[in-house]
This record gives C-alpha cells, sequence and structure tokens, in this order.
C-alpha cells in the first residue's frame, strides 16, 4: 500500500508540475509552484539530506536556484532589450513595468488566446512604455523606436528563456522522481 501512494504522489507532483509550466506560459509564477509542490512532497518523503528519500535536499537547491534564475531571466530581459539599444535608464525601467502591465491587459483584452494574449501583452506593454520612457527622456522618436523594439525582444526571449527553465525544472523532478 505504501509504494501505491508514493506512485500516486509522484504522479501528482508531475501533474503539478506540469500546471506549474503551463502556468509559465501564462506570464504567471508557475515555477514557484513547482518549487512549493515538490518541497511539499520531498517533506512528506523526506529521507535526509543525501537524497535517499523521494526527493533529495540538492534537488531542492537546484530547483530554487532554477526558480530564482527564471525570474531574473524574466525581469531583466526587457530591461537588458533596450539597454541593448543604447535606450535610458527611464525607459528600461518602464520597459520592466510595462511588460507587466501589458501581461494585465493582454489576458484581459484577448482573453480569446490563453497563452498567446498574454505574451502579446507582455511584449507590446514592455515595447510601448520603453518608447514613452526615451521620449520623456528626451530622446527623439526613431531612437525611442528602436529601444522600445529592444525591449520587446527581450521581453520575448525573457519569456522563452523562464519557460525553457520551467521545464527543465520539470525534467529534472521526473528523473528525480524515478532516480534519488
Amino acid at each position: 500500500m505504501d509504494q501505491t501512494w508514493l506512485i500516486l504522489g509522484s504522479l501528482l507532483l508531475l501533474l503539478v508540475n506540469a500546471a506549474g509550466v503551463c502556468l509559465v506560459a501564462l506570464q504567471l509564477p508557475g515555477t514557484w509552484l513547482m518549487l512549493g509542490a515538490t518541497v511539499a512532497v520531498a517533506w512528506w518523503r523526506w529521507d535526509g539530506w543525501s537524497g535517499h528519500g523521494v526527493i533529495g535536499g540538492w534537488t531542492l537547491v537546484g530547483l530554487l536556484a532554477l526558480a530564482v534564475i527564471g525570474e531574473i531571466v524574466e525581469l531583466l530581459g526587457p530591461a537588458l532589450g533596450a539597454a541593448n539599444q543604447k535606450s535610458s535608464r527611464r525607459a528600461a525601467v518602464l520597459a520592466v513595468g510595462g511588460s507587466v502591465v501589458g501581461a494585465i491587459v493582454g489576458t484581459v483584452l484577448l482573453v480569446s488566446l490563453p497563452v498567446i494574449g498574454t505574451l502579446i501583452g507582455a511584449v507590446v506593454g514592455s515595447l510601448v512604455f520603453s518608447i514613452l520612457g526615451d521620449l520623456w527622456a528626451g530622446r527623439s522618436w526613431e531612437p525611442a523606436l528602436k529601444g522600445g523594439i529592444g525591449a520587446a525582444v527581450g521581453r520575448g526571449l525573457g519569456a522563452v528563456g523562464k519557460l525553457a527553465i520551467a521545464v527543465v525544472m520539470w525534467l529534472w523532478v521526473a528523473v528525480a522522481l524515478v532516480w534519488p
């Protein structure tokens, strides 16, 4: 009976973590859901730091590091994209905020396109807010547009990067469940 619960718990963890990957695709904090669910299962079947239980301590540390890196990649993507085009600091900061605002607006306005609407909103928000930041800082339209495009590309790449990190987290847990 104990083996049955172990298998069911492992399958449930993989399903919850797959939902976490989907949340990341929707621009939501799915990596933290994945980490929390994995910590809960590790705690449930903890057998020590060495990893002789279901999930070992080093796996948890690795997942925490990946979740933090995912947030940094997603957060800094628009700012680095704008900075790459020599935008102002104001534009880089507003690109990050615009990404969040745009994701919310894109989710609401493009509800018929669940994943794509959120991502489109985040990219467009980075673009528009970066342009506004550069114009506010006194730059002319053409360099502001280049900076906005850089912020938009950075936001898109940041989203793809965080999604890739979420997939790596899912795979890491899947492997850890079979080979602790």
